[in-house]
């Protein structure tokens, strides 16, 4: 066949097959005797074994080298056609999620295209010290670039970048709270943890409102991260998942220190007791001449009783000072005397108080 007849039947244009000529890939082994080129079946086998080849992704001279035996190890070669495809698609993929948020940010005019690409160059920078400076240097009439900063936010593992990108979308207030809250349902548990503290970093109803359906979330770190802001904003639907975490050990400090904020500042320390003694009843089995179940738990929701100021929380500490687990009823003896009652015995019961000169308790 001449040339142009395997150019019609193979696809391959005329123009490629005098270059595979050249190169010696695919040469034809005759020509006429008006020297135009004869391809025999042979090479025609060939030619389909190089386009073959070069749909996996092969380069030309990689195809030489496999049809002319130098590549002795299919095995090699196809380990590197894979290597060059996922680089390949990883650069195909980051182009995509560079123009699905250039879409995303609307743009009306090429500066504004050019605006977003010199942002998203900005906050891809391999330096997080770069990433941080570019989110803090965002004035407030970069609330067209909210959907952008939101991505980069979620993907950020830098602690300082990431912190500056969360200020950065509190300055946006409620326009960063439903891409927030979408992050909140990812299958990831990365974006969902950044998600929610981006969000407790937002002072706003709208942002309230998300936290507060955040705390029956199944992933324990976001529903604890929601009540910790929210028990300190004094919002007392926190406490069942402030309790939760005292019970895991998740932040327990903390948000033992939170429940007894809640407890002073709404008046509500007998609500809270009474929490933490179900709380303790669930742990296993609280209260006097009782042992078993989780006893750090127990301990801690003991301590979590500490802190909170009222008469029912000192009766619960006096009936967990005689508790058959020693440690909760020396920690139950030690909180009643830092709250003043030192009548206590090591043991757990009242010492009688000395008598004045006229014979009456002291």
């Amino acid at each position: 066949m001449l040339i142009g007849e395997v150019a019609a039947k193979s696809g391959v244009s005329a123009r490629m097959l005098r270059h595979y000529d050249a190169m010696g890939l695919v040469s034809p082994t005759e020509r006429t005797s008006g020297g135009y080129r004869h391809y025999s079946p042979a090479d025609v086998r060939r030619l389909f074994h190089v386009e073959g080849l070069r749909s996996l992704g092969l380069g030309l001279h990689d195809i030489a080298a496999v049809l002319d035996g130098a590549a002795s190890d299919p095995s090699a070669v196809v380990t590197e056609l894979i290597e060059h495809t996922r680089a390949r698609i990883a650069r195909e993929t980051d182009l995509l999620r560079r123009l699905e948020q250039v879409q995303a940010a609307s743009p009306g005019a090429w500066a504004d295209v050019l605006h977003t690409i010199r942002l998203l160059r900005g906050l891809d920078a391999d330096d997080p010290s770069a990433r941080q400076r570019l989110a803090l240097s965002l004035g407030f009439d970069a609330t067209g670039d909210v959907a952008t900063l939101v991505e980069a936010a979620l993907s950020e593992r830098d602690t300082n970048a990431a912190g500056a990108l969360d200020w950065a979308l509190a300055r946006f207030g409620d326009e960063a709270v439903p891409a927030l809250c979408g992050a909140l349902e990812s299958a990831s548990a990365d974006r969902r943890r950044r998600a929610v503290e981006a969000l407790t970093k937002i002072d706003t109803a709208a942002a309230q409102r998300a936290l507060s359906s955040a705390l029956d979330h199944p992933d324990e770190f976001v529903s604890g991260r929601a009540a910790l802001v929210l028990g300190k904003r004094a919002e007392p639907a926190a406490v069942p998942a402030l309790l939760a975490l005292v019970v895991r050990g998740q932040d327990d400090v903390e948000a033992a220190d939170v429940l007894a904020a809640l407890a002073t500042r709404l008046a509500i320390g007998d609500r809270i007791t009474t929490a933490v003694l179900d709380a303790l009843a669930d742990a296993g089995t609280g209260g006097a001449g009782n042992a078993g179940g989780d006893e750090g738990a127990r301990v801690r929701l003991t301590e979590a009783l500490g802190g909170i100021p009222d008469s029912a929380a000192r009766a619960a500490l006096t009936e967990l000072s005689r508790d058959r687990n020693r440690q909760v009823a020396v920690t139950a003896i030690a909180l009643l005397r830092s709250r003043g009652d030192d009548g206590m015995t090591e043991d757990g019961r009242e010492t009688k108080k000395p008598a004045d000169r006229n014979g009456a308790a002291g």
